[in-house]
């Protein structure tokens, strides 16, 4: 349980936004404590579920491996060290909010984080299930995001349902 305290904690300190990516290398490939699917079906329902990601994550790890306790000290993991550098960086971020170099860094880590996620969805593209169906809702929800410019949560709200039904009654009928 030590360990799986120390890796979420690891984790959480790895980076700001983007640690998905991180997750799945070390839970998946250096860990072996996850297979690639069991990390996809994991992150999918904790993308689903309200919360942080890989807070979710974290939780269902834990509760995977040592049931409850697991949960429990996997989430101390995630929120122990970060708790303290978030307030530090609450401090030095009001004095220096409107330096243009702190201005500038912050926007330059937004591209980072926006490679690191591309780059893991290139890694998980081969566990997914490649249905037409499912490309259909992948279609629905860009077009309704990317193209319409529609809010995500009435997207989620108006396809979500709809999709899980289906899935349900597909599942029903064999």
């Amino acid at each position: 349980m030590a360990e799986l305290f120390w890796v979420f904690n690891h984790l959480t300190l790895l980076g700001v936004g983007g640690v998905l990516p991180f997750a799945q290398r070390i839970l998946v490939e250096d860990k072996r404590w996850l297979r690639t699917e069991q990390f996809v079906e994991m992150l999918s329902l904790g993308q689903v579920l309200p919360g942080p990601n890989l807070i979710n994550l974290a939780l269902m790890v834990g509760q995977h491996f040592f049931g409850w306790r697991g949960a429990v000290v996997a989430l101390a993991g995630m929120l122990a060290a970060p708790l303290v550098l978030i307030l530090i960086v609450a401090v030095a971020y009001a004095s220096y909010a409107h330096t243009p170099l702190v201005a500038h860094a912050l926007q330059g880590m937004s591209a980072v984080v926006a490679g690191l996620v591309i780059a893991m969805a290139i890694k998980l593209f081969p566990a997914v299930q490649h249905h037409w169906p499912n490309w259909g809702w992948v279609a629905l929800s860009f077009a309704g995001v990317g193209l319409l410019r529609l809010n995500l949560l009435w997207v989620l709200l108006a396809l979500g349902p709809l999709a899980v039904a289906l899935a349900w009654l597909r599942i029903r009928r064999g």
